[in-house]
């Protein structure tokens, strides 16, 4: 997404590292199921959601678009909702000036639908031609409504591009989505320029595709009139290049969108494997050269698809959460889908399963004031009191990429092999979870509890295994010299010392990268290279230490009983499940 302006109506300029997706079609991956995965890229809090299924009166609307605040100003309005919306999953979030929170990039719904959302960028006379009154769906209404509406990734593009041509869209400087289900993909890009002009390219069962920024390139443009299998785009799509003298159906070999309609890469071609340059202003940025890189790894594991939307190349500061969807065509039951996710970056936070049919998360997934907007300025509804009162997920994890990347070559190594053990565990015993779940439908009773019970027990084992790390990295920080004071120039006259002055990026000094943010990359990755380089093995349980002892606040129950699975899922699955999987947890929890 561009970069925000420095006053709400100006153009924004150039922002060459919004949000990341990857897509590896089912005759590509290890198990013979599509594959989709990444990350949005944005500074503020994300929280996880778990949408239920509803009915809505006829007549029912929903506010759509942009306010006169944002960087690209507009109007908004209200249009329609449908009768019935699906269930789904989600990472909400509360950071963009003018678009009302809660924000979401996607994620899977019910019908086994995965979707994620990407910048990219329209070319810079579109964006002047952007009116300052724009209506419309954004890109955030969009990507809610392909959740609650599609039953199949075409459909989702059908439904934008109806959206889109009924109501319009309102831009931030152009955008794209990817969507997978359990036969293709299709990418969608909305362009700026208040033209309603959108395209759309199915991905098939033996492609890749890397969004970073999302792109289409040669379209075939009889396509417009709709009867293409592979291509669809609005109905000017054509005609609007040759008004505007960008493509000349008699000169050019082919229609070309992304050099007609959006900006060149930020990044030149680079070869696989290549360690991208310290000082390159967007480092791995050209989804060509990373969709090459991705086509190497075939065929692709989940696990494979967990570690690349955790490399350190890109999940950083600036990274929003990790989701990770294999799309399976051999579900017993729709409420058996599943999401891995993380709730913060997943450099230095686990994926834990959570699948559709699950009922509730708990409190420490959901939202807290930390670092949402708005939230410094005002005081917290009481309504929220007790839900704020407990330990937030992605603070805590957001506190263990700080101490881990301020001395990555110590840490990260450390970090990642206690997530990715962690992990493996988790992956077996979600299978059994699963084929618990198939037993009770096969039995005619509802899964939602088994399914609940093991992701609210895997969230805060999680939570509590971060928390064992984090204490760990500090106190041997401490006694490796301490913990650093700021290396910041304290202005001639000021009294306060350094560690108050301001902690906004760019304050003391330029940043010339994307590398100044805080980030754990040791040179293309781990300390033993990139997820291509790391390939053939996925955590080892072994090398989870021993956090039995670690505490999640207000959950004593977790140092009680080295683990909550037990007591939950008596409550409400039965005795039988609530012993299998406490047993589970105890041996997740008491490793020596």
């Amino acid at each position: 997404m561009p970069a925000s302006a420095d006053v709400p109506g100006e153009r924004p300029e150039l922002g060459p590292d919004k949000s990341i997706a990857f897509y590896v079609g089912k005759d590509l991956t290890e198990d013979g199921h599509p594959l989709i995965g990444g990350f949005g890229h944005e500074p503020s809090s994300h929280w996880v959601e778990v949408v239920p299924a509803q009915d809505h009166p006829e007549g029912s609307t929903i506010t759509v678009g942009v306010t006169e605040d944002a960087d690209m100003p507009g109007e908004l309005t209200e249009i329609p909702q449908v009768e019935h919306t699906f269930s789904y999953i989600t990472s909400n979030y509360s950071e963009f000036t003018g678009l009302p929170a809660p924000l979401m990039n996607g994620g899977l719904n019910e019908k086994n639908v995965a979707a994620r959302d990407v910048w990219s960028n329209s070319r810079e006379e579109l964006w002047d031609m952007t009116p300052e009154d724009q209506t419309g769906p954004q890109y955030s209404d969009l990507s809610r409504f392909a959740m609650e509406r599609a039953s199949t990734a075409r459909e989702a593009v059908e439904i934008l591009g109806d959206l889109i041509d009924e109501h319009g869209y309102s831009t931030y400087g152009g955008n794209s989505h990817m969507f997978a289900d359990e036969d293709e993909g299709w990418i969608f890009i909305e362009y700026s320029g208040g033209e309603g002009l959108w395209a759309a390219e199915r991905l098939g069962a033996d492609e890749v595709r890397v969004s970073y920024p999302g792109y289409i390139q040669e379209f075939p443009t009889e396509a417009v009139d709709g009867d293409d299998p592979d291509y669809l785009g609005s109905s000017n799509l054509v005609a609007f290049a040759e008004e505007q003298g960008w493509y000349d159906a008699e000169a050019d070999e082919v229609f070309d969108l992304q050099e007609v309609y959006q900006q060149p890469f930020p990044t030149d071609l680079f070869e696989v494997g290549e360690v991208a340059d310290p000082d390159d202003p967007a480092p791995y940025r050209n989804p060509v050269s990373l969709g090459a890189e991705l086509e190497e790894l075939a065929p692709v594991s989940l696990q494979d698809m967990m570690r690349l939307v955790r490399d350190p190349r890109w999940s950083d500061d600036r990274s929003g959460y990790g989701q990770v969807a294999e799309l399976r065509s051999d579900l017993a039951d729709p409420r058996l889908a599943t999401l891995w996710l993380a709730p913060t970056a997943a450099v230095t936070a686990p994926y834990t399963p959570i699948a559709i049919g699950t009922e509730s998360l708990p409190e420490e997934l959901t939202q807290h004031r930390y670092l949402t907007a708005e939230a410094s300025g005002t005081y917290l509804d009481p309504a929220f009191a007790e839900q704020e009162a407990t330990e937030y997920a992605t603070q805590t994890y957001k506190r263990l990429m700080y101490a881990t990347c301020a001395r990555p070559e110590e840490y990260l190594g450390e970090v990642t092999a206690a997530f990715e053990g962690f992990e493996t565990q988790a992956l077996e015993e979600w299978a059994d979870v699963q084929e618990e779940a198939v037993s009770l439908v096969e039995d005619g009773d509802d899964p939602a509890a088994v399914l609940t019970d093991y992701t609210t027990d895997n969230a805060l084992d999680g939570l509590a295994l971060g928390n064992h790390l984090l204490d760990d990295v500090l106190s041997r920080s401490r006694e490796d010299g301490g913990l650093r004071e700021p290396d910041i120039e304290v202005p001639d006259g000021t009294t306060g010392s350094a560690r108050s002055q301001s902690m906004v990026l760019g304050a003391h000094g330029d940043t010339a990268s994307s590398r100044d943010r805080m980030n754990c990359d040791l040179g293309g990755g781990w300390a033993d290279g990139s997820t291509l380089d790391r390939q053939g093995e996925y955590g080892d349980p072994g090398d989870v230490p021993d956090f039995s002892a670690a505490a999640v606040s207000g959950r004593p129950e977790l140092t009680d009983d080295g683990g909550n699975a037990t007591a939950l899922v008596v409550g409400f699955g039965g005795l039988i499940v609530g012993l299998a999987l406490g047993a589970l947890a105890q041996g997740r929890r008491k490793r020596a």
